[in-house]
């Protein structure tokens, strides 16, 4: 008998090229694909690209960087300086507009109480005024005839004198005072017949009275500014003393500032206390009993630039008014870019103070004694104030503002 054989069917394939043939088509399968995969990431990648790009070029168009960049900032430039321009143009304007609506309000001839006696219009007479360098209004009562007698037999020109200083130096001063509840009365008539012999007052259309004083004080510089057009207005008691010359060189080196608010500047206590002198009846508003008021100048002298007496003319109908003027002067600035200028020469007390200050050759601007918030007794010291601490009458003639 002879060995067996493994048995292959007729044309039949072996079973291990079965196997062969199974892995080489699996692995064939595999390459095919990862190729196809490839491919359709290559084709979804330039497709993103593409679109991309696209968006990029209408977002941002392809610019010559060198010559444009240089174009688009000399049309910068441009636009910025012709802006800076069209807001220096409005902010002339808007100042011109004001100026003008002081001067119209001014000038309304109508008998209400705050309006201003001007008999001509307040267009006219902004284009009739001369330029000055201040105005001072000695702020008077009807029961003060020998204190503003005082005054003008010592630091007051008078006269031809008044003329000559208002022409050559640009100072306008006058006593301010409105009229009486019974207008045309007695009280009145004996202002009419002293204007008549001084020709130095400024009549305000105002109710005179102590209690009264913030209210005078917003009249009368809404009424100067709209009648001169100067540098500064100046308020004054007329129990103190002035070296004019001295006040003037003060002034003077302030005068290229737009918003100055010039005097001894103080801080007193809130008087909560009914019956005492200065008795503030909205202590209230300025904090724990005990609070002292914001800084301003004391009122017997202070003096304003020409913006700020704009302000107040503009807006004096909304304005609050304290008891006190000089606190109420002070509030109306709050808030606002003023400069505070605390100025000590502008008190001086009286004698021994103001007296070495004329011998050392540096006269005060003006002297009083805080006790009394004046010249104590100034109807009868004036004179002697006016010896030991005036500047000399001369003085002002021979300043160069």
């Amino acid at each position: 008998m002879g060995l067996s054989r493994t048995q292959r069917p007729g044309n039949g394939v072996s079973t291990r090229w079965v196997s062969f043939f199974c892995i080489a088509s699996f692995l064939l399968g595999v390459l095919v694909v990862n190729r196809f995969w490839t491919d359709s990431d290559l084709v979804k990648i330039d497709e993103a690209s593409s679109v991309q790009k696209h968006q990029r070029k209408e977002v941002h168009p392809l610019v010559n960087c060198d010559k444009d960049t240089s174009v688009q900032e000399g049309n910068i430039l441009w636009r910025v300086s012709e802006t800076h321009d069209v807001i220096m143009t409005l902010d002339k304007t808007i100042s011109s507009l004001e100026v003008q609506l002081a001067a119209a309000r001014a000038g309304k001839t109508d008998s209400g109480e705050g309006s201003p006696m001007v008999t001509k219009s307040g267009i006219e007479n902004l284009k009739e005024r001369p330029k000055l360098f201040f105005v001072m209004g000695i702020i008077t009562a009807f029961s003060s005839r020998r204190r503003r007698d005082s005054v003008r037999e010592t630091w007051m020109p008078q006269g031809e004198g008044l003329k000559r200083l208002e022409k050559e130096k640009g100072i306008v001063m006058r006593f301010v005072i409105g009229h009486s509840a019974t207008p045309g009365g007695v009280l009145d008539r004996a202002i009419d017949a002293e204007e008549e012999q001084h020709k130095d007052f400024l009549r305000l259309n105002h109710i005179e009275g102590y209690h009264e004083l913030s209210s005078k004080t917003q009249i009368y510089f809404s009424t100067v500014v709209a009648k001169w057009d100067a540098d500064f207005y100046i308020k004054v008691d007329d129990d103190v003393h002035v070296n004019l010359g001295m006040v003037g060189s003060t002034l003077a080196r302030h005068r290229s500032k737009p918003r100055v608010y010039m005097g001894c500047m103080k801080s007193g206590p809130v008087l909560a206390q009914k019956g005492v002198k200065y008795h503030e009846p909205e202590f209230w508003k300025f904090g724990e009993e005990g609070n002292k008021y914001f800084r301003h100048a004391t009122g017997q002298l202070y003096a304003v630039s020409r913006d700020l007496a704009k302000y107040i003319s503009v807006n004096r109908h909304v304005l609050h008014r304290y008891a006190n003027e000089d606190v109420s002067l002070g509030s109306w600035f709050i808030g606002l870019d003023v400069e505070h200028i605390d100025e000590r020469s502008l008190c001086c007390g009286t004698l021994l103070d103001c007296e070495w200050n004329a011998q050392a050759g540096n006269p005060c601007g003006a002297s009083f004694d805080w006790s009394c918030s004046g010249i104590c007794k100034s109807v009868e010291r004036m004179k002697e104030v006016h010896q030991r601490c005036g500047e000399g009458d001369e003085a002002i003639w021979h300043t160069s503002f």
